[in-house]
């Protein structure tokens, strides 16, 4: 299956006429898509250990800190 992106799917939106309850609805869908994998992706980063870290160029308190941040927050 095709893997989606959030700004291909807007994208898409901005080129397809959508009635305005569909398009409210699409947005809200790419949102929450968006913060899962922020959730996500903060929750694994808790648990890398060093020498991970140091192979994305990220030390351990700046590890922590993004893992501590909201996922509503970009």
């Amino acid at each position: 299956m095709a893997q989606l992106n959030s700004s291909t799917a807007l994208s898409y939106l901005q080129r397809r006429p959508l009635t305005p309850a569909a398009t409210i609805a699409v947005y809200a869908a790419v949102v929450f898509v968006i913060w899962a994998d922020r959730r996500r992706s903060r929750k694994d980063l808790k648990t890398l250990d060093d020498h991970l870290l140091n192979d994305i160029g990220v030390t351990r308190e700046e590890a922590r800190k993004e893992a501590e941040r909201p996922f509503w927050q970009g």
